[in-house]
């Protein structure tokens, strides 16, 4: 199944499908500067994606460049994220929703697993606790 549509000239997909780029890629009327673009958006993307939890200073400051960079409606540059999606076909809005909602659901999900992980932690201390007070109790109660 493809993920790409066509709606009044634009060509909307997932922006998180791993696919697209290669398929743009293979593309064969796309001249040397439109693959350009492709690659920087390609490779925004990919930092965007690839840092989003980064904890080393690199990871964190690709991470914030790429998101930086896609947010900003700026047209003016030439290879500003509006422009690269126009040249390409791409609705800039629809990928920078798509990158956003991405974003959403992998801090949602780390912060569920984060969640559980904790609680299981938690329960397995509340576990020992209780065990070790049940023991020293029967301990008592064994001398008395």
């Amino acid at each position: 199944m493809s993920n790409l549509w066509a709606t009044n000239g634009w060509t909307l997909f997932d922006p998180v499908d791993s696919g697209l780029f290669e398929r743009l890629f293979k593309k064969d009327t796309l001249e040397a500067e439109e693959k350009l673009m492709l690659a920087v958006l390609e490779s925004a993307t990919e930092y965007f994606q690839k840092y989003l939890f980064a904890e080393d200073e690199r990871g964190k400051k690709l991470f914030q460049e790429a998101e930086e960079w896609i947010l900003d409606k700026n047209s003016d540059w030439l290879y500003s994220f509006e422009n690269i999606c126009e040249v390409l076909g791409l609705h800039p809005d629809y990928m920078r929703q798509g990158l956003l909602c991405w974003k959403d659901a992998k801090r949602k999900a780390r912060s569920i697993q984060a969640h559980h992980t904790g609680r299981a932690k938690l329960v397995k201390t509340r576990v020992g606790r209780t065990s070790v007070r049940r023991r020293r109790q029967s301990t008592r109660g064994q001398h008395g």
